[in-house]
């Protein structure tokens, strides 16, 4: 698709602001960013006029379970966690979206245009995560990068899920120890599988090792679901026993290891942020821990973990880290270039940069006031989200799960 976004004032994430600028989008991908007087738009191209807006790259929400655990379906739309093997690592959220979940709607509303999808918290190792588009009529039209990380879980989930059902793991020993037996078993799967090749021999194949071995490669990061601070502390002993890329997921104590997490150069999805503390890991949670990452040096991404915050209020939890000591420069960074950065997908989605996709979104005015909205929403240079003024109404722009496709 090839559009012109032309008199907005551009905020590319990787640059300084522009205003009176030009976002040039040529068959899906972004071609230019600068000023209107600099940027030739080439004969053909749909322009567009922001009219003074704010143009911004899609949102990225780094861990959430759209489509997945879908909104309004009960049991039947809930595919999170595959809860009767401790180790998931062979699953895979790719199968399990269904890109009809309401909830996709909803983020393109907030301005959010990409989403990793990770699978829940109810294992030691929930399985592969994915990154998907916020439209399209498949997942696999959807696709930006598949696996994208491994989703693992301490703390309270795991031992709840497994204690209830009477077996290993029902304490915090027990999921750490299914975790290290896991890359255990995958460091001597590794070696038994080279000494195969070595030797010119058939070697059968362990799905859920082969994903593991990945992780130990460096191929894969791992997406460590946790709260309080001590499991904060395992997750970075299991990272330093095995030498995996480990990313903290959730965080909510994480300020007060900053330090620790600092030293180590671990990245931090931090949320979600607007939930009431339901439980004991929750008890220290904070609007100010991005703000205290980040000053200690920390790479930080914040999440909605949609459905447990709608989608659409990601952007809002980022003003209200501002509001608590967020630096305001960093912030849009937490939904933006940071989560792509973090999570590897920073040569597609992200920022407003040529060769990236031309994922953009003009918005009424800063999109951290509140009573900013997303006006249109482009997803590869494809308008999908557009809201009518007058009539006060936002819409998805070829909703195919409404009307046949030609």
């Amino acid at each position: 698709m090839n559009i012109a976004i032309r008199s907005g004032h551009v905020v590319p994430m990787h640059g300084e602001p522009i205003d009176n600028g030009t976002v040039l989008v040529l068959d899906g991908k972004v071609a230019a960013v600068g000023p209107d007087a600099e940027v030739a738009v080439p004969d053909g191209v749909r322009v567009v006029d922001a009219a003074g807006g704010w143009v911004l790259p899609g949102f990225v929400e780094a861990h959430g379970h759209i489509g997945v655990h879908e909104e309004a379906e009960g049991w039947a739309g809930q595919d999170t966690n595959e809860m009767t093997d401790p180790n998931g690592a062979r699953m895979r959220a790719l199968d399990a979206i269904n890109p009809a979940d309401t909830g996709f709607a909803d983020a393109l509303a907030g301005g959010v245009t990409s989403a990793v999808i990770k699978p829940g918290s109810g294992n030691p190792v929930g399985g592969q995560t994915v990154a998907i588009k916020c439209w399209g009529r498949t997942v696999d039209d959807m696709l930006i990068r598949e696996p994208v990380s491994v989703k693992s879980a301490l703390g309270e989930n795991p031992k709840r899920v497994y204690g209830e059902k009477k077996q290993l793991p029902s304490t915090r020993q027990g999921v750490a120890a299914v975790i290290r037996d896991l890359f255990t078993k995958a460091q001597d799967y590794v070696a038994k599988r080279a000494h195969a090749a070595a030797d010119d021999k058939p070697f059968d194949r362990d799905p859920s090792l082969e994903v593991i071995a990945k992780v130990l490669d460096g191929e894969l990061p791992w997406c460590q679901h946790t709260h309080r601070a001590d499991d904060i502390a395992t997750a970075l002993r299991l990272a330093d026993e095995f030498g995996y890329r480990v990313v903290i997921n959730h965080g909510t104590e994480a300020h007060l290891l900053a330090d620790e997490i600092a030293r180590r150069g671990v990245p931090v999805i931090s949320g979600p942020l607007f939930t009431t503390r339901s439980k004991v890991e929750l008890r220290h949670r904070t609007l100010a821990n991005p703000g205290i990452l980040t000053r200690a040096g920390v790479k930080v991404a914040i999440t909605t973990d949609h459905p447990v915050i709608p989608i659409n209020f990601l952007v809002h939890q980022v003003t209200l880290c501002v509001k608590e000591g967020l630096d305001r420069a960093e912030a849009l960074r937490t939904i933006t270039a940071n989560p792509a950065e973090i999570l590897g997908l920073d040569d597609r989605v992200g920022s407003l940069r040529p060769g990236l996709d031309g994922d953009v979104v003009i918005w009424s005015g800063d999109p951290l006031d509140v009573m900013s909205r997303a006006l249109r929403v482009f997803v590869e240079g494809r308008e999908v989200y557009a809201y009518d003024t007058e009539r006060g109404v936002g819409e998805v722009v070829d909703a195919w799960y409404r009307e046949p496709v030609a």
